[in-house]
């Protein structure tokens, strides 16, 4: 990529869009195409093409999507697969339409098997069934994936997919409903600490292993994948995992809340592990520098500076 060329993020106001924005114009990029939500309708078809049409991107980074932790996902089913379908089907068949020369396509690791060997690697898509709770976000994903590959091997583009494993970081969605576990651990555990509270409770076991990666480290390796001449679906993570207790004690201590965690069995834990297998994406020759204790800081120095005062904390 040029530092004149259009790039178009899709959907830059959200966790990984905005992150995707700052690492552009911190190396340079400043023809950057921006749209918010209320600006142009991803899922109108007709206004999405329109808009490929006029602006004639050079690049896209394919960020927009409906997204959430395990309670959104299994309580917002038809909506994960009907919203995802349909924003990524109308860009990705827009930017073929209009000539766009690279394209990235943002999956998720959810689209792995449930009992996927460890770690995962890219050839174990769809050799089994998938994790229930997130089973129509993950097929919705997966349909994103195939496109691509399709509209590669058939109009000859140029469209990859990486595969994020658990991102957290500043811009990330706090609300206790929709957000992801790192993120509602912060907020949880912090409006305890302000409260006083003697415990806090969170869902499930705490046995279950995750990765999790700064979503600046994730900005940093969509760049470099989108320089790279392969389309090759490549897995984007850190390569070592923390159970969800261990994560809990770990936002404890930047938060600095001293009062008991307890877990409660009685929810679902989801998947019991998901580490995605690296090596691809450090074979490219990227790896990332952020560790999980430095990320957790400053995650929490956003959400203090940011949003305690929204959520009443």
């Amino acid at each position: 990529m040029r530092s004149s060329d259009k790039i178009y993020v899709a959907g830059h106001k959200g966790l990984v869009g905005s992150a995707i924005v700052r690492a552009l114009e911190k190396e340079g990029y400043t023809n950057l195409i921006l749209r918010s939500r209320e600006e142009m309708d991803l899922e109108d078809q007709a206004k999405v093409r329109d808009f490929f049409e006029t602006e004639r991107p050079d690049y896209v980074f394919l960020a927009a999507a409906r997204v959430g932790g395990i309670m959104a996902n299994s309580t917002y089913r038809a909506e994960f697969i009907f919203n995802n379908l349909i924003i990524q089907t109308n860009v990705i068949d827009a930017a073929w339409r209009s000539g766009v020369e690279k394209l990235l396509f943002l999956g998720s690791s959810c689209i792995y098997p449930r009992q996927c060997p460890q770690p995962m690697k890219e050839e174990y898509l769809l050799t089994g069934p998938l994790e229930p709770t997130n089973e129509p976000y993950a097929i919705a994903k997966i349909a994103g994936i195939k496109m691509c590959e399709a509209y590669n091997d058939q109009y000859g583009t140029s469209f990859v997919s990486v595969m994020p494993t658990n991102l957290y970081g500043p811009f990330d969605n706090f609300d206790l409903e929709t957000s992801h576990v790192a993120p509602a651990l912060i907020r949880k555990i912090h409006t305890a600490k302000i409260n006083g509270d003697p415990s806090i409770r969170i869902w499930g076991t705490g046995a279950p292993r995750r990765e999790f990666m700064h979503v600046d480290d994730m900005a940093s390796a969509c760049l470099f994948v989108m320089r790279r001449d392969s389309t090759r679906m490549v897995n984007i993570g850190v390569g070592y995992e923390v159970t969800i207790r261990k994560l809990a004690e770990m936002v404890c201590e930047v938060v600095g809340f001293r009062g008991e965690l307890i877990f409660d069995p009685s929810k679902p834990d989801g998947s019991p592990r998901k580490l995605l297998n690296v090596s691809r994406l450090n074979d490219m020759g990227w790896t990332p520098r952020i560790g999980l204790a430095e990320g957790l800081a400053n995650t929490y120095k956003w959400f203090s500076d940011n949003l305690a005062a929204k959520y009443g904390a």
